[in-house]
């Protein structure tokens, strides 16, 4: 089956066309706005002609209390996506518009929308529930939901072909790394924890987003520091973040270009090191132990400095990296030292892989 991959993210475009999860012909557009839909239209153009796609996949990061399996595109999902855009500000609206785009341009063509939070959808009751009033709970459907799932299902699989173990028989951490990011517990193959929750702003520091941060400062801001609630809710999703401490881009390119000399690029590159480090010993608590760590999304693939920062404060878990081969990682591949216990990896992100998968799956079964 030829699938037409479409991954709008929240800073980028990822068009992919994959026959039978084989990659045939891609583009990247970094640092993307939504508005511009002239890329949209040009790939279709190119590969979409004379019924030459079968499907398209596109990922869509949440899929609310509703959806926790990849559902096929009608008017009915549309309309309930639209509903949920206020819990992934940054990435549903640019998804669905997406979706919209190319359902005009390939009417005829079946599509499918492939959801981050699936991979998390059976997390245990222990790591899912917040500890609200049950009634709370239950009214408005509150959970950790988690994200990147797509990411992290094929990372955690990729990894296990690296270290030439079967997944069912590792506990993994993936860390995927870019300007959302996240890590999950993987054990068995199966999602048991992971840091984003009913939101992708929980969990780490990330580009603009704030990660964790204490809910009653939240609410002191709000009652005390004359903070307006939509202006709070905009400063968290894309003022804050490795953006609000540094003063850049938040690109983690311009803090690590600064922080030689800038010491607010060198405290908010220390602080989201911190907080990786803090959130992999949680994550390898929640599997039972770790036998693999995973590096994947742009920083895990390609900021040498993150991996060896990171892994050089935990070297309790059995993790050591070998300098001359992470300096040198291009691809996949284990970077760990041979006598390390545990093993690093790193794994070039491919949620399209992973979309092209559920998508076929899901058009092929009865």
């Amino acid at each position: 089956m030829r699938v037409l991959v479409v991954n709008a993210g929240s800073s980028s475009l990822k068009l992919d066309l994959h026959d039978d999860e084989a990659s045939v012909d891609s583009t990247t557009v970094e640092r993307w706005d939504a508005s511009d839909l002239g890329p949209l239209r040009d790939f279709v153009e190119r590969v979409g002609g004379a019924g030459s796609v079968d499907a398209v996949g596109h990922r869509v990061v949440h899929g609310g209390p509703e959806h926790a399996r990849a559902a096929c595109v009608d008017d009915e999902l549309l309309e309930y996506l639209d509903s949920i855009d206020d819990l992934a500000p940054l990435h549903n609206p640019p998804a669905v518009q997406a979706i919209r785009t190319v359902s005009r341009l390939l009417p005829q063509t079946p599509a499918v929308a492939c959801f981050d939070t699936t991979f998390h959808a059976d997390l245990p009751p222990e790591a899912r529930t917040y500890a609200l009033p049950r009634e709370w709970n239950e009214r408005w459907s509150l959970r950790r939901y988690g994200f990147h799932g797509l990411s992290h299902a094929y990372a955690s699989r990729r990894a296990a072909e690296l270290v030439g173990r079967p997944l069912e028989d590792l506990r993994v951490v993936t860390c995927h790394l870019g300007s959302g990011a996240s890590l999950a517990a993987v054990r068995g193959g199966r999602s048991v924890d992971t840091t984003m929750g009913f939101t992708p702003l929980e969990g780490l520091v990330m580009r603009t987003r704030s990660g964790t941060v204490d809910p009653g400062l939240l609410v002191w801001l709000l009652q005390h520091g004359d903070v307006e609630v939509d202006e709070l809710a905009r400063v968290l999703v894309r003022e804050s973040g490795l953006k609000g401490l540094s003063g850049t881009s938040g690109d983690l390119r311009d803090v690590l270009e600064g922080r030689t000399d800038d010491a607010d690029c060198r405290l908010a590159y220390e602080v989201f090191v911190h907080r990786l480090r803090r959130e992999i010993g949680a994550m390898a608590a929640s599997a039972g132990g770790l036998d693999v760590l995973v590096m994947t999304g742009g920083i895990g693939e390609h900021a040498v400095d993150v991996r060896s920062d990171v892994v050089d404060g935990l070297g309790w878990l059995g993790l050591e990296v070998d300098g001359d081969l992470n300096a040198r990682a291009a691809g996949d591949t284990d970077v760990s030292t041979p006598s390390a216990p545990a093993r690093t990896v790193v794994v070039t992100a491919s949620e399209e892989t992973e979309i092209a998968r559920q998508t076929a799956d899901l058009l092929r079964a009865p």
